[in-house]
């Protein structure tokens, strides 16, 4: 398993043994595990279900509970003088993890990343065993649905013994004028019984090319930690940027008598980054606005074991909308997700905490309904919250697309917990919460956010610290805001001008908003906002209303990933490729406080002779509108503040066509169609071919058709999903926040016609099919290869 070489690092995500359920003595080497199941990481018991009222709406009526994970290994005996070190990218929650019967520490935060030190408790040359309890049993400890379980990647380590610290390379790319500067810190370890001359190797790599090198050559003693210093300049780097995110490399490599020790690869991308609090975000010197969203961690049917491959789906879909930043709300992501980010060019606000030393209402009837549990990170802020807080910043202040750390959201929120005499003054936008005297005063936060920032600044000074504060009126008081580089309002544009006129020097963006036009206008219409963050991006489970819902509706795009109304609207505002999309509706679109075209339906399939609404969005200058070939007129967008094009149209069967016009010339089009009877199902991958690595997942977009090949909107049929061939199912989902059904099965109802099934390959080579059937329907089936 193990070879010779400086660095070797394992997927360990494979062959574990897994048993829900309270045991005492499963870290025991020689516990029998055999009727325990098998499973790959990462893995989420909780999506496992059943879905059930008497769990919380805000983890989304999932159980919780306790669970163990063990894995056997076997490392050569020739591996005696190497290190190893196992890192556990997430497990959630309350972790305790064990080695061949030693402990080796705990992890109460389900976010953060870890490492141990398995060398001094390994049996070279036999059976090792690994032993990890996972508790979350306060199933009710979270506003939005957590999953439960090694949810991550796991992996194995192994070095010599001299060697760079886990997370020890630390990169700080600049520019001055023409030249890229890449200052950088290497940490070093020496666990050898003498002291050694060793040489650290720097090499700054383009596409796999070495661009510059730099060699200091060094004596670290015995049992001694230190840290390398070093600077390569480059003339006229590749910049990382949204639209070209150039991404370079930093190999470094420790040698001793010419042998490679120790071998780390860190990505490293040339910006800059400048917040004005007049003239907002510049990126190179470029003046763009946030067009952000906020993003929870899960994926629907795959809970919060997502691959990256889903990943890398939703952030295409995103990218495509116009979107070039995302919030991470509101704890830390997988470093999968950041690595995307860096690739693919999105901005991102890197986040931490959802509460300090006290805990938030975490609601179990249903969103603001009955009495809230008040279970949460909060027991553990006193004794881990700085710890999380530094290990969050080394593992990912390398990331070229991180421009702001956050280190909280809405600690404020008035009254849930902290209260300040001032909320008697006027409403929050959130809530109209007055001053309760019994409450914890909000001085407090002004003491902690200090403590905070500091932590963050010792271990990364390149970009400015946030927050996202539901309460700017009480949290300017307390010095909250004001001990933040940067303050994020959440639902509070109607501050931004009063408060850049009172605090001319703050910068201001809004780190969550509602979707209406008028919140984008507060960022559009004001140079000094840097941008805005919309609530939410994608949907997910959790912060639900009375059960049967099942999760939160709020997002431009739904849980399997389909773009919602709410979406073409805001790729019209967004994007400048042109674009027009078809909706409908009963009545006028009724503009809510937060998201606006909830009540548009994509579809033609309405009762003879009604009268209807069709609307329009489109960033083109004009659009005209057909029924059956026949116009029904040509808008002007300019003439439509509102950025919707609207006919009142009287419902005749067949088609509905748009073109969009620039310059009199056809540059988009959109179409929907009356659809017939229900007929045939009708598959579509984004992908035919997989690698047999246990990883890759294709996504097959289900429809239930006509027989014209026209999706019916109102079918919800029953779809069964049969596999053959070297390949798994992972999960079906139709984003319907009522549906109930149980996850884990090869059987779901479709939604509005339609319904997403993930595939991912295994370990062998070969042809797989995937045949799908509902009764009344012709079946239908797809081929994937697994090479």
């Amino acid at each position: 398993m193990i070879i010779e070489s400086s660095r070797i690092i394992e997927n360990f995500n494979f062959r574990w043994r897994f048993y829900k359920g309270r045991l005492d003595d499963a870290y025991i080497s020689d516990f029998d595990d055999s009727d325990w199941i098998d499973v790959d990481l990462p893995h989420d018991w909780s999506i496992e279900g059943p879905f059930d009222k008497k769990w919380a709406s805000g983890t989304g009526y999932l159980p919780g509970g306790v669970g163990w994970y063990r894995k056997r290994f076997q490392i050569p005996k020739n591996n005696k003088n190497a290190k190893f070190f196992i890192y556990f990218e997430g497990v959630y929650n309350n972790s305790e993890v064990w080695i061949n019967d030693r402990y080796l520490g705990k992890r109460p935060n389900g976010y953060i990343s870890f490492f141990y030190d398995l060398t001094p408790y390994i049996n070279f040359g036999s059976d090792n065993v690994i032993a990890v309890k996972v508790d979350h049993s306060k199933y009710a400890d979270s506003r939005w649905y957590t999953g439960s379980g090694i949810y991550r990647n796991v992996k194995l380590i192994k070095t010599t013994e001299i060697y760079v610290k886990p997370w020890g390379v630390y990169v700080r790319p600049g520019m001055k004028d023409s030249k890229g500067i890449v200052d950088f810190d290497v940490s070093i370890k020496n666990e050898k019984h003498h002291a050694s001359s060793i040489m650290v190797v720097s090499q700054l790599c383009w596409k796999k090319q070495i661009i510059e090198e730099l060699q200091q050559t060094i004596k670290v003693e015995s049992n001694e930690e230190l840290v390398v210093n070093g600077q390569i300049e480059i003339e006229n780097p590749m910049l990382w940027d949204i639209e070209a995110p150039n991404l370079y490399t930093l190999l470094t490599i420790i040698r001793e008598d010419n042998k490679s020790l120790d071998q780390v690869q860190t990505i490293a991308g040339f910006r800059t980054l400048r917040f004005d609090a007049n003239n907002g975000f510049f990126l190179n010197h470029n003046n763009i606005k946030l067009k952000g969203i906020c993003m929870h961690h899960d994926a629907g049917c795959l809970g919060a074991a997502v691959p990256i491959d889903v990943l890398e789906y939703r952030l295409e879909i995103l990218k495509e909308m116009g979107c070039n930043a995302i919030r991470t709300s509101h704890n830390a992501f997988a470093p999968d997700f950041y690595d995307l980010c860096d690739k693919k060019g999105f901005l991102v606000i890197d986040e931490v905490f959802d509460e300090w030393e006290l805990p938030k209402k975490k609601w179990v009837e249903g969103w603001n309904i009955g009495t809230p549990n008040m279970d949460g990170y909060a027991e553990n802020f006193r004794e881990w919250g700085k710890i999380d807080l530094r290990d969050h910043i080394l593992r990912d202040r390398n990331h070229p697309c991180i421009i702001i750390w956050s280190i909280g959201n809405e600690i404020d929120y008035p009254n849930d917990p902290y209260t300040h005499e001032i909320l008697n003054t006027e409403d929050n936008p959130q809530t109209s919460a007055k001053y309760i005297s019994s409450l914890p005063h909000a001085n407090r936060l002004g003491e902690i956010v200090k403590e905070l920032v500091n932590i963050v600044k010792e271990y990364n000074s390149t970009r400015p610290v946030s927050a996202g504060l539901a309460s700017v009126l009480v949290s300017n008081e307390v010095g909250y805001a004001d001990a933040l580089d940067i303050v994020g309002y959440n639902y509070q544009e109607s501050r931004y001008e009063m408060d850049h006129s009172q605090f001319p020097n703050r910068i201001i963006y809004g780190s969550e908003n509602g979707m209406a036009l008028k919140f984008w206008k507060a960022v559009s219409d004001n140079n000094f906002v840097l941008g805005q963050f919309l609530w939410t991006g994608i949907e997910y489970l959790g912060e639900a209303k009375k059960f049967p819902v099942r999760n939160s509706t709020s997002g431009l795009i739904d849980l399997a990933g389909f773009k919602k109304p709410e979406y073409y609207f805001r790729q019209s505002l967004w994007s400048e490729k042109p674009m027009v999309f078809i909706g409908v509706s009963k009545s006028r679109i009724v503009q809510k406080f937060l998201w606006a075209h909830h009540n548009i339906h994509p579809h033609w399939n309405w009762k003879p002779n009604q009268k209807l609404q069709v609307t329009v969005f489109s960033n083109c200058e004009e659009v005209e509108l057909f029924s059956n070939g026949n116009s029904l007129g040509t808008k002007n967008l300019s003439k439509y503040p509102n950025k919707e094009l609207s006919w009142e149209v009287i419902f005749n069967s067949g088609v509905l066509h748009a073109i969009g016009r620039i310059n009199k010339r056809e540059v988009a089009s959109s179409t929907i169609q009356t659809a017939k009877e229900p007929v045939k199902l009708l598959l579509e991958s984004d992908r035919y071919k997989l690698k047999a690595n246990k990883q890759d997942v294709a996504h097959i977009d289900v429809k239930i058709v006509d027989e014209r090949d026209v999706r019916v909107y109102s079918a919800n049929n029953i779809i069964k999903c049969q596999i053959t061939g070297p390949i798994r199912l992972l999960g079906m989902e139709d984003a319907n926040c009522k549906n109930t059904e149980k996850y884990k099965t090869s059987r779901r109802s479709a939604f509005n016609g339609r319904l997403l099934i993930y595939i991912q390959s295994l370990n062998q080579v070969g042809m797989a099919k995937i045949k799908l059937s509902s009764p009344g329907l012709k079946s239908a089936e797809l081929i994937l290869e697994v090479i």
